[in-house]
């Protein structure tokens, strides 16, 4: 089974500006270290140091993958340049793109679920407490579940996204707070 820890917990201040940072999440799968959205963590220090306390350097990543392009989750990126990074275009080693990156790992799946943005995907990670999507923008908070998504491409598929999120995991990690368990 893999294993998941949030290494940084989102968060998104509206105002003039606004402040956004995504959840930065930790999966260890099979022979893989996994970050996924590294965000724009204001001191990016602070995420080297979280994978520290893991007992993990950056070049012990082998894998980014990035929910959706936009930059509150994927600006970091670059602290994993010896990484292979997933996004919903493919995999990326270096300037090597291969729109048919394969499987990642059994407990590790990602899927398309589009609507906040048209690259949207989500991941699966299958643990030992079951199920856990990493979902980006697809579900912001808990509190959002059902909010109105401003920022949304296609609210119509964001709504399917978020169902199939919802019905298939037990625990989310959402785009921008704490993950919280599924109610069923």
């Amino acid at each position: 089974m893999a294993s998941l820890t949030v290494l940084i917990e989102g968060y998104y201040v509206p105002g003039a500006p606004a402040h956004a940072c995504s959840t930065a999440v930790l999966v260890r799968a099979g022979g893989h270290i996994i970050v996924v959205d590294p965000g724009t963590v204001p001191d990016p220090r602070s995420l080297l140091d979280r994978l520290a306390r893991e007992g993990l350097a950056a070049a012990d990543v082998s894998l980014v993958i990035l929910t959706h392009a936009h930059a509150d989750h994927s600006r970091q990126a670059g602290l994993f340049a010896a990484a292979r990074l997933l996004d919903a275009w493919g995999s990326w080693q270096g300037d090597a793109w291969d729109r048919s990156p394969g499987p990642i790992d059994p407990d590790v799946e990602l899927v398309r679920t589009p609507g906040h943005s048209d690259d949207s995907l989500s991941v699966f990670v299958r643990t030992s407490e079951g199920e856990i999507a990493i979902c980006g923008d697809v579900i912001y908070d808990a509190a959002g579940l059902a909010a109105v998504d401003p920022f949304a491409t296609d609210p119509v598929r964001l709504r399917a996204s978020r169902a199939l999120v919802l019905d298939r995991a037990d625990f989310v990690v959402p785009g921008h707070g704490p993950m919280f368990k599924v109610q069923k």
